[in-house]
């Protein structure tokens, strides 16, 4: 962690939601006045598209284990090299994987591979990253310790099939056994490396439908946020009562439902967002001095 170059990390799995708070964290650096260097956990990842399909092919031919999930698929210790030099001076190098045709013009490389990697711009107020891994442990390296406010994306599992299930079959063309199977395959990273993140969070932001989704792939419609709550943990720090009541009173048709945890209307998850996070960041700018000044 550092007080002069703060690095802020939404992590969940491939589904979960993380562009929500995305876009409620740009809206709030846009507010603040915080220049913000974006990271993107895709650019961990180790291989190009088309090696990955290799790489693949090869692991299920020798039976072992490979996902875009684990430490296998991914180049954790240059995360770490970054969370670090950042935190350190304020630089590190970054690069973009680039998903599709219109990033492909934007950064002129081929979609399913990587631009170089580039020294972040100079001049910035914090670190932004969004992905699988804002807080992974893995032996040694520990990135959930580098990091200053880490947020955890996390809706119940269930919500996160159907998400996921909806995206790869309508948007990217895959067939629902084809996704079912790549599921199954994440399972044991899963397990070790995504969920174990969600207790090392400062704050947890959970979806929770209350429509039917006990069997995700019979499921016709992502259940929309009227048709959702969401619980908020709290785990670092600890709220105190009349944080949580004064909550409570900004967000119609919340309730506060333990000693850490408040849980609101879906429809409001936006909303709340922006209250809180607002907050936790306008600390971490008033710690590194960029907000000395400020009321």
């Amino acid at each position: 962690m550092s007080r002069k170059h703060p690095i802020i990390a939404v992590t969940g799995s491939s589904g979960a939601g993380t562009s929500t708070v995305k876009n409620a964290l740009e809206h709030i650096f846009k507010r603040v006045g915080a220049r913000a260097a974006f990271i993107e956990g895709d650019s961990f990842h180790r291989y190009d598209r088309a090696t990955m399909k290799e790489e693949l092919a090869r692991a299920k031919e020798s039976g072992r284990n490979l996902s875009h999930f684990g430490p296998e698929g991914n180049l954790f210790d240059k995360q770490l090299e970054l969370f670090r030099s950042y935190g350190q001076t304020g630089t590190g190098l970054r690069r973009f994987y680039v998903h599709n045709a219109e990033e492909a013009a934007r950064h002129e490389c081929e979609p399913g591979t990587f631009t170089d990697w580039d020294p972040i711009p100079p001049d910035t107020d914090l670190l932004f990253y969004e992905g699988l891994h804002g807080g992974v442990v893995d032996g040694d390296i520990d990135l959930a310790a580098e990091t200053d406010l880490l947020i955890g994306v996390c809706p119940t599992i269930n919500l996160e099939w159907v998400q996921k299930i909806h995206r790869d079959t309508r948007e990217r063309g895959y067939k629902p056994d084809d996704v079912k199977d790549v599921i199954y395959r994440r399972m044991y990273d899963y397990m070790h490396y995504i969920l174990p993140q969600f207790s090392k969070t400062h704050i947890n932001f959970q979806r929770i439908p209350v429509t039917d989704t006990s069997n995700p792939f019979c499921v016709s419609q992502i259940p929309t946020a009227e048709e959702s709550l969401v619980l908020i943990h709290f785990l670092k720090p600890k709220p105190s009562v009349d944080y949580k009541i004064k909550l409570k009173g900004l967000i119609d048709g919340s309730m506060i439902t333990g000693f850490n945890t408040l849980v609101i209307p879906g429809g409001k998850m936006m909303y709340a967002m922006e209250l809180i996070l607002t907050e936790r960041i306008l600390e971490l700018m008033k710690r590194r001095g960029h907000l000395d000044d400020a009321d």
